[in-house]
């Protein structure tokens, strides 16, 4: 049995949905050595999310981005919790929405995801700084 973790900082994204796929694989190169397994990401924050969808039109992110906040507006006068500004409160129920981690096959040392399939960070506020990921990959 093969594991590895490791902690990441994502460089700072903007409020919306954003490819990290390619960011994830860079920084945990061991899953090479993984004939079968699974790649477990977890987020280290209640604002921001993952999930995993369309890799190809950006104009999916759009809608995603679009959709999320008319199923969670801001300034909702029922919204006690706006200490950060009216993104603070919508952005944690965003983020329970979407989830705070995804579990990937690995297979012939590669994430086994279909073929328009990426892992996007979704970005719940208006101003965020860099996200922490924890990537634990185990297998054989």
């Amino acid at each position: 049995m093969k594991l590895v973790q490791k902690e990441i900082t994502l460089s700072t994204h903007k409020r919306g949905f954003h490819i990290i796929t390619d960011q994830i694989i860079r920084n945990i190169p061991e899953i090479r050595n993984i004939d079968q397994g699974f790649l477990q990401v977890f987020i280290k924050h209640t604002s921001a999310s993952l999930t995993i969808n369309e890799n190809a039109d950006p104009t999916v992110r759009d809608d995603f981005e679009s959709h999320i906040n008319i199923m969670v507006p801001e300034n909702e006068p029922y919204y006690k919790h706006d200490y950060e500004g009216s993104d603070d409160m919508p952005a944690h129920i965003k983020a329970s929405l979407m989830g705070a981690s995804l579990q990937i096959p690995i297979t012939n040392g590669k994430l086994n995801m279909g073929i328009w399939q990426g892992i996007y960070l979704c970005e719940h506020r208006n101003y965020a700084t860099g996200r922490n990921l924890v990537l634990t990959a185990w297998g054989v």
